[in-house]
């Protein structure tokens, strides 16, 4: 509204200096112009603006069904998508010959990553039961060194 008002007084200051242009009448007109007053023209625009609105209010409420739509499309997919991560996370209902065949399945346990590994169980006490003489690749864990250990520095 305060827009309209500073362009009506910016219009009003930059008229004032001009020369006003002489009144049209109702004779000087072209015949097929229709002569319309004023007061026409707001109600028609009273009424343009008001269908404007309503039909601006009717696209509002379709944007936000649309948008409750896709909402609700949206979570139930990353709901199913939750779902199928959780079942096929367990091997037991993952399994193929769960079904009308009737095979027992393969569940056998995987090979363990450090099976090969050449430093394995040095943890300290694994090798006290078994003391038969072998040969271990580390110097600090072989018996040598136990003995010598356990004669010296005790």
């Amino acid at each position: 509204v305060s827009t309209q008002s500073t362009g009506k007084q910016w219009y009003q200051r930059r008229v004032r200096g001009r020369k006003a242009l002489p009144e049209v009448s109702r004779e000087t007109l072209d015949q097929d112009e229709p002569f319309d007053s004023s007061s026409e023209d707001s109600s028609d625009d009273e009424d343009d603006t008001k269908t404007l609105l309503a039909e601006l209010a009717k696209i509002k409420k379709e944007r936000a069904v649309e948008q409750q739509k896709k909402e609700v499309e949206k979570a139930a997919e990353e709901e199913r998508i939750r779902k199928e991560t959780i079942l096929s996370g367990n091997p037991l209902l993952n399994n193929p010959g769960n079904g009308s065949s009737g095979s027992a399945g393969d569940f056998s346990v995987k090979r363990r990553w450090d099976d090969d590994v050449v430093f394995k169980n040095c943890a300290k006490g694994v090798d006290e039961d078994d003391k038969t003489d072998r040969f271990i690749n580390d110097t600090i864990r072989s018996e040598f060194h136990k003995k010598f250990l356990s004669k010296y520095i005790k």
